[in-house]
């Protein structure tokens, strides 16, 4: 391999600026974001509402295209959607007339996998993420937290490099979230994908990421980038350690003090 190529990042986001117009005005919803994720790495993204993090993973994604800049793969343009990126919402988005093996299967039968290998592939991830004794249950008899856990599933089994998941667990209540939270964590530990994972939760962006982007509103930029250098696997000792508090803390600070501190900048 040429050695320009063994540093290339996983995602490279290259003076993204997106607009949208509101009848004869121009939104600006990204202003000049650069960013690069190296391959297997896991980045949250948050910030306040309007910060434009939802039109950045849809950018990478290929869902939205920029009004200038780009984002890359594996340093090619994205010019859309592709298999290389599976997509999780906050919506989970099952097909209710397919149990969760038949939802977890359904990419992998789209792409013409042989039977026998994507049964075997999707009782792999529906073990993953500790789905085996529902399989054969349709989404209608499962909670909230299993079914997403059903879609991030159907989302490792075709084998995507990157898991664009844009807060997938904002609609469950607090005690769900964080034992989805553990449970996407040793997946992640198990099968390593690189992850950008936006979310508006300040513990939970800590806690999931080797970095935390902090975007400001008004127009979309990066305000922060915080290393996050707690140790794997995370679990409830990491996340009430004094470690954990400190990040979180500044975390907290970069999100909901802005003004403050660019009050502070201009002050004489």
């Amino acid at each position: 391999m040429a050695g320009g190529l063994v540093n290339q990042p996983k995602i490279a986001v290259d003076g993204v600026t997106k607009n949208f117009s509101l009848g004869n005005d121009q939104l600006v919803a990204l202003d000049d974001v650069s960013l690069e994720i190296a391959d297997n790495e896991f980045v949250t993204v948050v910030g306040p509402s309007g910060c434009g993090k939802s039109t950045l993973l849809n950018i990478v994604a290929g869902l939205e295209e920029p009004s200038a800049g780009r984002a890359l793969v594996d340093g090619t343009p994205v010019t859309g959607p592709g298999p290389d990126r599976g997509v999780i919402f906050q919506q989970y988005a099952l097909f209710p007339w397919l149990t969760v093996r038949g939802n977890v299967e359904f990419g992998l039968k789209i792409a013409g996998v042989p039977r026998a290998e994507r049964r075997a592939r999707a009782e792999h991830f529906i073990d993953v993420v500790g789905l085996t004794y529902f399989a054969d249950v349709l989404p209608k008899a499962l909670s909230g937290g299993m079914r997403q856990r059903c879609a991030i599933a159907r989302a490792y089994a075709v084998d995507p490099a990157i898991l664009l998941m844009d807060e997938p667990f904002g609609a469950l209540d607090a005690l769900t979230r964080v034992k989805l939270q553990e449970q996407l964590l040793r997946a992640w530990d198990r099968e390593r994908r690189t992850v950008l994972f936006i979310t508006h939760d300040v513990d939970e962006a800590v806690y999931l990421g080797d970095r935390v982007i902090v975007m400001a509103a008004r127009p979309g930029r990066i305000y922060d980038v915080v290393e996050v250098d707690l140790p794997h696997p995370r679990t409830e000792e990491v996340r009430l350690s004094a470690e954990f508090a400190a990040l979180r803390n500044r975390v907290w600070n970069s999100v909901y003090h802005q003004d403050d501190h660019r009050t502070a900048e201009r002050t004489p």
